[in-house]
């Protein structure tokens, strides 16, 4: 092995040695004090000298991947059994679009209040209660559908109830990367993160295909509720260090007046929340909304076909996560994202011209990889730019753009019903989002030109 990757990997080990023998400064109400061993930047390498998989060497952060990727695996589960529940019942892409829609809202009305109990309140509770609420969800779900059949009604109740618990669940742990990794390691720790979301994006809808077949729907969510209990153990194992219950103050109206202040008077983050835009409105609702309809008017399949297809997005996102966590020196992040962007749309749109089956599972392996390079990139350069005693605020803020996915997807299954099919829709929507990155390369200097070494020293 070459001698500068020895000396490269022992200074990793170094440095991971380090943060797993550090002080533990948990204590019963599992606070976090930012001015800890483990979360100084100055105990830090230098960004260069970051690994891959240099957070996994952190023990409070491999608790956290295993909760993210158990729990997102629920949540996979979760989508693909009651989307293709609604159309396999009603047939209508509309109504696919309009149960996503409920789901959002809920977590979108839940936004504000949970930006300020992210920051007033005990991080490990909040996340210990929201695994409990989807459990008793899931568990409920499953019993109804066991005992009573399949109902639309029953599902639109569930997505308005689970999007209430996944708000909190969400938002609490893009927050918690920043309690557990020290800065300069987070670009590296967000997209592990990342990644594990997308390895089950990639499992978990196939899961949720062969399941629906061997038990059923309502076995199906049975066996959700089970992977509830795994991420409630994996929260109680994390040592949250200390935090001064009194870094936030003032009313909840004045705290989310806070959050909404910061995005419009910092001309960084403002450019980066807009830009997060794009995924949910132009790109999702060909990955979440579609995918029954090519699966089953398309491509002539069932529940199966839907699993595939699903789950090669997911495997082009794994590899997406892994790359950009070893883009460690890379500094045009900016362009990074840009350029992501626009390759994915063009993916898509070939997509669209697929006419076999094996075909658009390779170009959707593809169309994960830059899907996943562009929302790390932005998700961190974003995070980055958020000052810590905000960052629930602002995140929650932030994370309103939510809203906008279920529009875009009701948008997407509406006009595959007006235009005889999903395939139009997919084209337009990734034209748009084609254009965008043009037009934001052309115009924006904050974004083509920003560096990752600017989001690290700005945040510390």
């Amino acid at each position: 092995m070459p001698p500068d990757i020895i000396s490269r990997s022992l200074r990793s080990i170094s440095i991971t040695k380090e943060l797993n023998h550090a002080p533990d400064n948990e204590t019963g109400s599992g606070d976090v004090n930012p001015s800890t061993p483990d979360t100084n930047p100055a105990t830090m390498a230098p960004f260069q000298k970051i690994g891959t998989f240099t957070s996994l060497g952190i023990r409070n952060f491999r608790y956290l991947l295993t909760g993210t990727i158990l729990s997102n695996a629920g949540m996979w589960i979760q989508q693909i059994t009651v989307n293709w529940l609604v159309y396999d019942i009603t047939g209508s892409g509309t109504l696919l679009g309009s149960i996503n829609m409920v789901q959002s809202v809920a977590s979108v009305s839940m936004l504000p209040a949970v930006g300020i109990l992210i920051d007033r309140a005990n991080r490990r509770l909040l996340m210990l209660l929201s695994s409990g609420w989807m459990f008793i969800l899931t568990l409920s779900l499953g019993l109804i559908l066991l005992l009573y059949g399949s109902y639309v009604s029953y599902l639109f109740v569930f997505a308005f109830l689970a999007g209430l618990g996944q708000c909190i669940e969400g938002n609490l742990r893009q927050v918690v990367v920043f309690d557990l990794v020290p800065r300069s390691i987070v670009p590296n720790g967000v997209a592990l993160i990342q990644t594990g979301w997308s390895l089950m994006r990639s499992f978990g809808p196939g899961i949720a295909g062969f399941l629906i077949l061997w038990l059923g729907p309502g076995g199906n969510f049975l066996l959700q509720s089970g992977a509830y209990i795994l991420i409630a153990l994996s929260i109680i194992q994390i040592r949250f260090p200390r935090r001064d219950p009194g870094i936030v103050r003032g009313s909840a109206i004045q705290n989310i007046r806070e959050g909404l202040a910061y995005i419009a008077t910092h001309r960084v983050t403002r450019v980066f929340t807009i830009m997060g835009f794009v995924l949910p409105i132009f790109i999702l609702p060909t990955f979440t909304i579609l995918p029954p309809i090519y699966a089953k008017d398309v491509f002539h399949g069932g529940s199966d076909t839907l699993g595939f297809l699903m789950a090669s997005v997911g495997l082009g996102g794994i590899a997406g996560g892994i790359v950009t966590a070893s883009l460690n020196r890379v500094e045009r992040r900016g362009l990074v994202q840009l350029a992501s962007l626009f390759l994915l749309s063009l993916t898509l749109i070939l997509f669209a011209f697929c006419t076999t089956l094996w075909s658009a599972l390779l170009v959707l392996v593809v169309a994960g990889f830059f899907e996943m390079v562009f929302m790390i990139t932005n998700q961190t350069l974003l995070q980055l730019s958020i000052p810590d005693n905000l960052r629930g605020r602002v995140t929650s803020v932030v994370n309103l753009n939510a809203i906008l996915m279920p529009i875009g997807g009701l948008i997407a299954g509406s006009a595959s019903d007006y235009l005889g099919g999903p395939k139009m829709v997919t084209i337009i929507l990734s034209v748009l989002g084609a254009s965008i990155s043009v037009l934001v390369f052309l115009i924006s200097p904050t974004i083509r030109n920003y560096r990752m070494s600017q989001a690290i020293v700005s945040s510390q």
